[in-house]
């Protein structure tokens, strides 16, 4: 499994359907200097830990806009597939019209770029962070029975803006609104002394 934490992310453009319902094309490098991207794989559509991730990050999409993030998920099937997902109602095994884009990795170059494609088939749980540069920041790839946390990716936009905004690191459980670190032995000796129980 490829580190992609600290350098660009792959670039794909690729057709999708987005949250009006619309297919069109998706570039993630029109994203780069304008917005962060939280950019989410998943195995299939039609499948049964897949619809909760989807509508977990649906109703949580308005703070991941309200931080100045687009998401966007992907999976090897067809747009015609997410569409058709986004149509068949939440109580029998739909995800609704979710408001951000699904793209459709038929060829499966964007799950292999990402290095989550399992077996040729279809793409573990990753997860990634990308900045407004366009640099992974976070990572983390589930297998494809353990379904993902969407609070701790806003966690992780909040201490990415935190340290951006601030210039100081974010210590274990970091919190928005709570105190940071800065990234020196004076910094690391005076938050431990006031901090180190509560670990």
């Amino acid at each position: 499994m490829s580190v992609l934490v600290g350098k660009q992310a792959p670039d794909f453009k690729a057709e999708a359907v987005f949250g009006d319902g619309t297919f069109g094309d998706i570039q993630l490098s029109d994203f780069r200097g304008k917005k962060y991207v939280v950019l989410f794989f998943y195995p299939l559509d039609f499948t049964f830990v897949c619809p909760s991730e989807i509508i977990a990050f649906d109703h949580r999409n308005s703070k991941f806009a309200e931080k100045d993030v687009q998401v966007i998920g992907v999976s090897v099937d067809s747009k015609f597939s997410h569409w058709a997902w986004r149509n068949t109602k939440v109580k029998d095994g739909g995800i609704g019209p979710v408001s951000f884009p699904l793209v459709a990795d038929l060829s499966k170059q964007i799950a292999r770029d990402y290095d989550v494609l399992k077996d040729e088939e279809v793409a573990f749980r990753g997860s990634f962070l990308i900045d407004k540069d366009g640099v992974v920041q976070h990572q983390v790839v589930n297998n494809l029975p353990l379904g993902r946390n969407i609070d701790e990716m806003i966690r992780m936009v909040d201490a990415l803006q935190f340290h951006e905004e601030h210039g100081e690191v974010c210590p274990a459980g970091w919190q928005e609104g709570k105190a940071g670190m800065k990234d020196d032995a004076e910094g690391v000796a005076s938050y431990l002394a006031k901090n180190a129980k509560k670990l």
